[in-house]
């Protein structure tokens, strides 16, 4: 799994976002690394990047993964390492976002097209080609050929290799004489995964899809037939891509692609997990723990209500601590999601002895935390985002231990109010990596699960309109 850790905001209001994703960069490799921090846009989807009981996973979460290895080969102490925070946004968004400067690395599988060359570099082993083919409604008849769709409607992802693909193949039918396929560009919140789910059920007739993609879906999904004489485009080249004034960071991806290309160990591992074997899709405890996570999301909603907190920061630290897991006992005798000791619960600090079922065991983390919070980390000084990582690092070390980390901190020169790049630092050389990682793990389900909550009520907002 790819790692996603927050970088240090320099606001103190509470609006201000945590990671300062929103903020422009487009220095190259050498400014990413100086923050040490990349940023790569995922499209949430149920190949490339999706959750499995709350954790991120897909073959762009494994590849961004291998690819912060060898960003941080040699590096040894936690504080120096980079790290590469995954940000899902919609397909229709991967472009736009990465020449705006809010993210480094549009890590899809994106097709070179000369439009997209203009203003963006490929990375890739360009050792796979891929065909862009019509796919259908099984219902739907098809034609022998390519003229055949001439006057026939075709649903198509905006911001697409496709949608360039097909205004050319339109001026050509109009060279020959033929009426040009009504292209209705569909909504750009809809993946192209919710969009062959349209075409199975039959609501949308026609697509385009990548060959590979359209394979797989074609073994889950009954009622969808893949016309593979129907290629609107062949032979194209698949890959990340980077800003064309990053030739720094497209250099390093090039040599990182050379090692995972398709015919390599690990490019055939991913390939045959992610778009082979397809028992993974149809598995319905994926179903299970999505609708698990939404039940304890209501109790964490009702506790960090009542205690000042993000509902899901909460299910963060409890994906953390237990993957959600109120059956989990640690060694140590801490139990539940939130992984307290019963006597920590008991205390009368927190005053909730039976920490047995999942809506206790949340409320005495909850309110545990703001103990913490409340009582060594309510400095005005110290902004709410860093409470926050304060509080976590009390909650894995124990507040004397932070304590000790912040006066660490200021003997270094370090800025003892603030987590990110000062006191992780300290923390490094008092407990080791445990709790530099521990907070970082948490921002960075945190993260993921802000932006997706936000793709989410955008994907619902289309789809009632």
């Amino acid at each position: 799994m790819a790692s996603l850790v927050l970088w240090p905001s320099s606001a103190s209001s509470e609006e201000a976002d945590i990671l300062k994703l929103e903020e422009s960069h487009t220095g190259d490799l050498a400014q990413m690394k100086k923050r040490r921090l990349l940023r790569a846009l995922v499209v949430y989807s149920p190949t490339d990047f999706f959750f499995v009981k709350g954790k991120p996973s897909g073959i762009q979460v494994e590849l961004l993964r291998e690819y912060e290895k060898q960003l941080n080969a040699g590096i040894k102490r936690e504080s120096d390492r980079i790290h590469i925070v995954s940000i899902p946004v919609p397909f229709a968004e991967l472009i736009p976002r990465l020449k705006a400067g809010k993210g480094d690395i549009a890590a899809h599988f994106l097709t070179e097209t000369p439009e997209r060359k203009k203003s963006l570099r490929f990375v890739s082993a360009r050792k796979v080609k891929i065909n862009e083919l019509v796919v259908a409604n099984g219902k739907v008849a098809l034609p022998n050929k390519l003229e055949g769709l001439a006057g026939r409607k075709l649903h198509i992802l905006p911001n697409s290799s496709y949608l360039e693909h097909l205004k050319a193949l339109n001026q050509e039918f109009v060279r020959q004489g033929l009426a040009p396929i009504k292209i209705e560009i569909t909504d750009p919140q809809l993946s192209i995964e919710d969009i062959l789910e349209m075409v199975n059920a039959g609501v949308i007739e026609m697509t385009v899809v990548d060959d590979y993609k359209a394979k797989l879906w074609a073994k889950v999904l009954p009622d969808i037939q893949v016309a593979e004489n129907l290629a609107i485009s062949r032979d194209n080249y698949v890959g990340w891509a980077v800003r064309a004034n990053n030739p720094e960071l497209a250099a390093d991806l090039q040599r990182f692609w050379k090692k995972v290309k398709k015919g390599s160990l690990l490019g055939n591992m991913l390939i045959k997990r992610y778009y082979q074997n397809t028992r993974w899709i149809k598995n319905p405890a994926r179903e299970q723990a999505r609708k698990k996570f939404e039940q304890l999301l209501n109790l964490f909603s009702k506790y960090g209500d009542k205690y000042g907190f993000d509902a899901l920061a909460l299910a963060a630290q409890g994906y953390q601590e237990s993957e959600l897991d109120q059956n989990r006992k640690s060694h140590r005798g801490a139990i539940g999601i939130m992984q307290l000791l019963p006597s920590t619960a008991a205390d009368k600090n927190v005053g909730i002895p039976d920490i047995t079922t999942e809506d206790s065991n949340i409320h005495a983390g909850a309110r545990y935390m703001a103990f913490l919070r409340d009582r060594y980390f309510s400095d005005p000084a110290i902004s709410p985002n860093d409470r926050m990582a304060f509080s976590w690092a009390a909650y894995n070390a124990g507040p004397a231990k932070v304590r000790k980390m912040r006066a660490l901190a200021e003997k270094m020169g370090l800025d003892p109010n603030r987590w990110f790049g000062n006191v992780e630092v300290a923390a490094a050389k008092i407990v080791g990596r445990e709790t530099v990682r521990y907070v970082a793990n948490i921002y960075k389900y945190y993260t993921a699960y802000r932006y997706l909550m936000q793709v989410g009520k955008e994907k619902a907002k289309a789809n009632a309109s």
